[in-house]
């Protein structure tokens, strides 16, 4: 892991609040000023594809990362676009369902949540 590659991941396991890679870059250049954005999205997808982080794909907006790779589902708020873990991971039930009904060996699924989060819910009241 080179030094770059492991400040990305360090920065990005300091929050919970599911950054774009802009936002990451940003947050790497206080401790790598000479840092590229190319760089910061090839590192990413390196994380990725190797399971050190999640890339969270919601639809219609840009790419969010998460440091925590492990299965866990997500819920983002269609005002504000923040987005937050879910407590459980719904998916295994799901999957549970799904998985004896076909002849597909299902290796993944996506399935995004939306809703208001409770500081755009404030506002509206």
């Amino acid at each position: 892991m080179t030094r770059q590659r492991k400040i990305i991941l360090e920065e990005l396991r300091k929050t919970t609040s599911h950054p774009s890679a802009d936002a990451i870059y940003e947050s790497v250049r206080r401790q790598l000023p000479n840092i590229s954005l190319g760089t910061v999205y090839r590192n990413l997808e390196i994380l990725s594809r190797n399971g050190k982080i999640l890339k969270l794909e919601l639809c219609g907006y840009q790419k969010r990362f998460d440091g925590n790779p492990n299965p866990h589902d997500h819920v983002r708020c269609v005002r504000c676009g923040r987005i937050e873990d879910l407590p459980t991971n719904i998916l295994d039930d799901f999957k549970g369902k799904v998985c004896p009904s076909t002849s597909f060996e299902v290796l993944g699924c996506r399935l995004e949540f939306s809703g208001i989060c409770p500081d755009c819910k404030a506002k509206e009241d």
